[in-house]
């Protein structure tokens, strides 16, 4: 995996499309029950998508519930891959293992 570039946070997705939808967050989020806050900080990236709320999203704006998990597993991947001290744990780990195994 590419990890000079992280991959499109899924709520960026879902924030185009509303936007485009002249739907605003807060009307977005009294349509679907789903807490202002929530919804706010998922479209901003800073919470991840859920499978619960991708099926929210469907069910109310018909993007696929699965291209949004699959973007947040590939988003997820990339910024665990960007961070040095988890990278420098894992390459620990393969050596201790490969000793073992």
């Amino acid at each position: 995996m590419n990890t000079n570039r992280i991959p499109t946070h899924p709520g960026d997705v879902i924030k185009e499309e509303l936007e485009y939808r002249g739907i605003t967050q807060k009307r977005f989020a009294d349509l679907t029950g789903v807490p202002y806050t929530m919804l706010n900080e998922i479209l901003n990236g800073k919470r991840p998508v859920t499978s619960d709320f991708a099926l929210i999203v469907e069910a109310a704006i018909g993007i696929s519930p699965q291209l949004l998990i699959n973007m947040q597993a590939r988003y997820n991947m990339a910024v665990a891959m960007n961070q040095s001290s988890f990278m420098t744990r894992l390459e620990h780990i393969r050596k201790s293992c490969a000793a073992i195994f």
